[in-house]
């Protein structure tokens, strides 16, 4: 009897259960029913930690290629405290080891973005088989040309700059979507192109809101009477950029704005006289079903994913590179943030279309 675990870890997203799916169908048609048991192990690594799981069943897995969410749950649990003993005195890695061996498993699949790769790396360091796949709506994991989950929040984030586009015009307003990413600028820079943003904003490029500013006057002068800015929830500020690490977090910390697109809406307005609102779709941009891509790649890693575990080929992650589903050793890429190029073909795209990133 084959048995394997299944864990969803961190932020959801969609194309989670797609993923599940075809890793389970894969394994339930190689094996047969009879032969493999699959243990869904609930909320994340909180499951693994504590013993919460369930025996799944082939019809568990039927009717949720298109549903949202995670059929098992979720939890974060950061990277940086798991070699922390707990408030309940709990040694949460060698605690994660017994009930790997308490289960029986002989695999266990973990689905989950940067933080998630990290201790799926330190079980593989542990000595337990582990196969991952690259889940986040950020698409900033190391290693894999896309992410499941990203391009549905794309198509998400888009919809709101189209929607925005109508009353931004209607009012003549400035309008400051922003879009989720504390870290990278993927999603946002992919949304601002394809919602037809004139100024977009990442944590990779550090902006100048007098060259913000300048944008908007100049389309002001042009005669359109209103801007749509893409703003990634960690933009950053070329002054604020330049502050040593622990002051910037402090000043950071101290902001006395819901978050960085309020303070811009702010300073656009005093300099332009012009009014603007600011647009948070936040959570929106994870709910919801995959889209037609995140279904078709998610199952293509839930299938890759699969064979390694038939091949016994552990300690990997499930990755797409140049077209192709590969498995790149989990060494290689934990700990690694994907970040957007400054010289990426996207942003010599946008640039060349008349887009600013306040540079």
């Amino acid at each position: 009897m084959k048995r394997v675990g299944i864990l969803t870890s961190g932020g959801d997203c969609q194309g989670l259960n797609s993923t599940i799916r075809a890793v389970a169908k894969t394994l339930y048609n190689y094996y047969g029913a009879d032969d493999v048991e699959i243990i869904g192990i609930i909320d994340g690594y909180r499951g693994l930690i504590y013993g919460e799981y369930r025996r799944m069943k082939p019809e568990n897995f039927s009717g949720i290629l298109t549903m949202g969410g995670t059929i098992l749950g979720t939890s974060r649990q950061p990277f940086k405290l798991m070699r922390v003993i707990d408030e309940n005195s709990v040694d949460k890695v060698a605690a994660m080891k017994k009930n790997y061996k308490k289960l029986n498993l002989n695999c266990l699949v973990v689905l989950g973005g940067n933080g998630t790769q990290k201790t799926a790396n330190l079980l593989r360091e542990e000595g337990l088989n582990v196969v991952s796949l690259p889940k986040t709506i950020d698409n900033d994991l190391w290693g894999t040309d896309i992410t499941f989950g990203f391009q549905s929040a794309v198509d998400i984030a888009t919809n709101v700059i189209d929607c925005i586009h109508t009353t931004a015009t209607s009012h003549g307003r400035v309008f400051i979507i922003e879009v989720m990413g504390h870290k990278v600028g993927w999603l946002t820079l992919y949304a601002g192109i394809a919602g037809g943003a004139d100024i977009i904003l990442i944590p990779e490029i550090p902006y100048d809101i007098n060259s913000v500013i300048k944008t908007i006057k100049a389309r002001t002068a042009s005669g359109k009477n209103f801007s749509i800015l893409a703003v990634a929830e960690g933009a950053i500020s070329k002054e604020l950029a330049s502050l040593p690490k622990k002051q910037k977090k402090a000043a950071i910390a101290d902001m006395k704005y819901p978050s960085i697109s309020y303070k811009i809406a702010e300073e656009i307005e005093q300099a332009t006289g012009q009014e603007t609102r600011v647009t948070v779709p936040g959570h929106f941009q994870r709910g919801g079903s995959p889209d037609p891509y995140d279904r078709v790649i998610s199952t293509r890693f839930g299938v890759a994913a699969a064979q390694l575990i038939i091949d016994k080929n552990y300690g990997n992650m499930v990755a797409l590179r140049n077209g192709k589903v590969v498995p790149v050793p989990l060494e290689e890429i934990a700990g690694k943030l994907k970040t957007v190029p400054t010289d990426s073909e996207e942003i010599k795209t946008a640039k060349a279309m008349g887009i600013s990133f306040g540079d």
